[in-house]
């Protein structure tokens, strides 16, 4: 993820909606667990990494698409809004959903750790519960900080938690279990951190 600066909120999600419609496109925001955050510019490994997984998934699962903008509403209740990295779902599944997507059909989420203090909080913490309350079965995090891949399965919806998780050095071949069946060469990662 990128650099985030945190509000408290108690504000409708609504609210929220039409705050983020009018945002400039320089800026954009998330309303997770009551929180609304903004999102800046992600640097340029960050967006290589995502650009390298995008072609993973298209040579693997040409009937998947990568997605790298489309916004989801997660959490408890669908009171969230999130803008993931990457969100793994079926060719057009998102045609007509406008920007706030339902997660239902997302086979994955992908968040790739920024260098900043919110980092912990928001890609290994909030969004992994996020993503698994709403019932998404793979959550991948590239941590750049720990030189890993780690992917989250199982999810349970009720705990907000994923039951199983598995943890990867860069250089690894890691399988991204069904539903979404694909093994990525993790070595290249190496050459995008600090």
């Amino acid at each position: 993820m990128t650099v985030m600066t945190e509000r408290t909120s108690h504000m409708r999600v609504e609210e929220f909606e039409e705050i983020a419609s009018t945002a400039p496109e320089t800026v954009t925001l998330e309303f997770i667990d009551g929180r609304i955050e903004e999102k800046c510019v992600a640097d340029g490994d960050h967006e290589t990494i995502i650009m390298w997984l995008l072609r993973q998934c298209m040579q693997s699962r040409p009937d998947l698409d990568l997605h790298t903008s489309q916004g989801l509403k997660v959490g408890q209740y669908r009171k969230g809004r999130a803008r993931p990295d990457g969100s793994l779902a079926p060719v057009a599944h998102f045609a007509g959903q406008g920007e706030w997507a339902d997660p239902d059909g997302v086979r994955m989420t992908v968040e790739v750790t920024s260098y900043d203090r919110d980092t912990d909080r928001r890609d290994r913490q909030e969004k992994p519960a996020a993503y698994a309350a709403s019932g998404i079965p793979v959550y991948l995090l590239v941590d750049r900080d720990a030189c890993a891949v780690i992917v989250h399965t199982n999810p349970d919806p009720k705990s907000g938690c994923y039951l199983d998780i598995h943890r990867a050095p860069f250089g690894e071949r890691v399988a991204l279990p069904d539903p979404v069946g694909i093994t990525i060469d993790t070595d290249t990662l190496k050459n995008y951190v600090r």
